[in-house]
């Protein structure tokens, strides 16, 4: 993991996405004693932040997001929840501060890959003299952790599958596409792109019931960090919704990144998964070509 800067005074800002990640860290905060104060992107967060200080900004605004972390005395900044669409170049509001970077923002925006963009996002927030941190600094009870989750574990098919759809994800990973593979009976057979995972898991099902994938051998989602990725940002995560989707698609279980993966609706997930009979568990990247 990347290490820790020391502390910066000044509020918490978690700037929020779809999906459920904002809300548990923003739980995570409160019970350390925290105010975090809510920024969701507009079109993109579905969480109801009434409970909390909030606001809501245009996906390109930095402007406006700027003038927050100012009026609101914002000293450290937490990314958080899934971008389906990236800003449009005259969705772009930037301010002077930011106005000599506006032609690289703009190329980043228009070919680079998802990592990419966020580290841009990263270095325009810090201009602004906050610091941007990791969501797993806030709720490092999310972090998922090597081994079994659950009842069940990976067989030796299981585990020749985690390692070949690990070695297509990290693959991946370095061209900056995506976090996650299916390997079926040693094929990898999907690939993550910008559709997300829960789509890719629709697409196994798809070829699944086509006949193109084999009905016999059930595989493997493998997510894992991008090789080069910052860790502040993006990490890959699982949840409840991953396991249903997963087994919709005919799979033996899912394998993460240890250390480097968010575990999401943990209980839940763990029941679900043992009602299924599907194995979840973290693998350990620092085994050379072996994950398990």
């Amino acid at each position: 993991m990347r290490r820790q800067a020391p502390p910066v005074p000044g509020r918490l800002a978690i700037v929020a996405g779809s999906g459920y990640l904002p809300v548990y860290v923003a739980e995570s905060a409160v019970r350390a004693g925290e105010n975090p104060f809510m920024i969701g992107i507009l079109g993109e967060s579905n969480a109801d932040f009434s409970g909390y200080d909030h606001d809501r900004i245009g996906v390109g605004d930095m402007r406006k997001l700027q003038a927050i972390l100012k009026g609101q005395g914002i000293g450290r900044v937490v990314l958080s929840g899934a971008i389906a669409r990236r800003p449009e170049w005259r969705q772009v509001r930037t301010t002077f501060r930011h106005i000599l970077r506006l032609p690289s923002v703009i190329r980043t925006l228009m070919a680079g890959g998802d990592d990419t963009v966020l580290k841009m996002v990263i270095k325009l927030i810090e201009a602004s003299g906050a610091r941007v941190i990791g969501a797993h600094e806030i709720a490092p009870d999310l972090l998922a952790h090597t081994g079994n989750y659950g009842r069940h574990g990976p067989g030796a098919e299981d585990r020749y599958d985690i390692e070949r759809a690990a070695r297509a994800a990290i693959a991946l990973g370095e061209l900056d596409v995506g976090q996650g593979a299916v390997s079926v009976g040693g094929r990898v057979v999907a690939l993550e792109g910008v559709e997300g995972t829960d789509q890719m898991l629709d697409r196994v099902r798809s070829l699944r019931e086509e006949g193109r994938i084999s009905r016999r051998r059930k595989g493997v989602l493998v997510k894992l960090c991008k090789p080069q990725q910052d860790v502040r940002a993006d990490l890959p995560s699982i949840g409840l919704s991953t396991v249903e989707n997963a087994h919709e698609a005919g799979l033996a279980g899912i394998a993460i990144e240890a250390g480097r993966a968010l575990v999401l609706d943990r209980e839940s997930m763990i029941a679900r998964a043992d009602e299924l009979g599907m194995f979840v568990c973290g693998i350990d990247r620092g085994l050379g070509d072996r994950w398990m």
